[in-house]
């Protein structure tokens, strides 16, 4: 049982379900951000202007030279151009995707009450479990949203303790699609690595191989906001991961910052969405791009996605430029430092930015 003494901290979802016609101040964005902020329904029906490309997959492995060729130059030409794209025939089956969105989705409909018993500790270093973003001490700005994180692969560095139990499934799919996800990890950094004229096994082998790269599983719960033109359900970050995979519930959200503007994802059914992570693009010397998004939420519908990051491991390896990806004319762009310190360097950038604003 949950500790009922304990103070939680308020759950966006309360506020979501209390009936509030306006948002507490925490939740507002600052003035800069908000002339940016736009209906997302409205923003998804445009059809002018950049889109987030389409990479099909189906011929990725494609026994023809020329047709697989083809395909891989797509894929790597997205990762080149945006660094962002939906995946589609990309291997894994719609009823598994469907089957964890449902197991996901039936854990977040739960009693918060229930929720709580998996809630997580941020005070105390630990990030796994039911949670909502605690205000950082520079900006004191929240984000419109909910979570569960867990560790999904390996499987030997799972907790499966935190896990919910409630829908009886949800161990079972969400371990089988973190399995073929790491597979479609695996095929897409290869594909990566000759893109770089590397062996085909560097790029998987540069962030932790089998062992070691990480999958992180976040599922984003976005309650409906009765201000959705005043808050952001994630603020504007890069990836820090080496790859990330997304499922949404098909409403609209995702937002890319593609050349001094901000580009509203479509919904594309039975797709993955797939970003490029800081990892890869300080790997490839900023070859292939990590791309800042955020999200926006709205007054209809409630948005769910699941995000998984594969991440390196924090400390054994030393992430900088490979030496094959520098010459003279292209000196690194990146000084060496573990996944954990470029972490930490991107924290405190953002604490330098937001005080440098607040003083403004």
């Amino acid at each position: 049982m949950v500790n009922s003494s304990v103070a939680i901290a308020p759950r966006v979802e309360s506020l979501s379900s209390s009936g509030i016609q306006s948002i507490p101040k925490e939740y507002v964005r600052p003035q800069e951000e908000l002339t940016s902020i736009g209906d997302v329904f409205e923003e998804e029906k445009k059809k002018d202007g950049p889109q987030v490309p389409t990479i099909d997959l189906k011929e990725i492995d494609s026994e023809d030279q020329e047709v697989r060729e083809k395909c891989r130059e797509q894929l790597k030409q997205a990762a080149v151009d945006w660094g962002v794209m939906h995946l589609v025939n990309h291997g894994i089956s719609d009823d598994l995707m469907e089957n964890v969105k449902k197991a996901g989705q039936a854990f977040f409909e739960l009693p918060i009450e229930e929720k709580e018993r998996h809630a997580n500790d941020q005070a105390s270093g630990n990030v796994q479990g039911y949670g909502s973003k605690l205000a950082n001490n520079a900006s004191g700005q929240l984000e419109w949203e909910d979570y569960f994180f867990h560790l999904v692969y390996p499987e030997d560095k799972r907790d499966l303790s935190i896990w919910p139990k409630t829908p009886a499934d949800y161990t079972e799919v969400t371990s089988e699609y973190a399995r073929q996800l790491r597979s479609l990890a695996t095929k897409i950094l290869s594909i990566l690595s000759i893109g770089l004229g590397l062996e085909e096994g560097r790029l998987e082998k540069e962030v932790g191989g089998l062992e070691e790269l990480m999958l992180q599983m976040k599922i984003n719960y976005y309650p409906k906001c009765p201000q959705p033109e005043l808050a952001l359900g994630v603020e504007a970050h890069t990836d820090v991961s080496a790859l990330t995979f997304i499922l949404h519930n098909m409403v609209p959200g995702l937002q890319l910052f593609y050349q001094g503007k901000w580009v509203t994802a479509k919904c594309v059914p039975n797709s993955i969405v797939m970003h490029i992570g800081d990892t890869i693009e300080i790997l490839s010397n900023g070859k292939y791009k990590s791309i800042l998004h955020r999200g926006l939420v709205n007054k209809e519908k409630v948005r769910i996605s699941w995000a998984v990051f594969c991440e390196p491991p924090k400390e054994k390896i030393i992430l900088k430029p490979l030496p094959e990806t520098v010459s003279e004319t292209e000196p690194p762009l990146f000084p060496p430092r573990t996944f954990h310190q470029h972490i930490q360097h991107k924290l405190f950038r953002k604490t330098q930015d937001t005080l440098l604003t607040k003083k403004v």
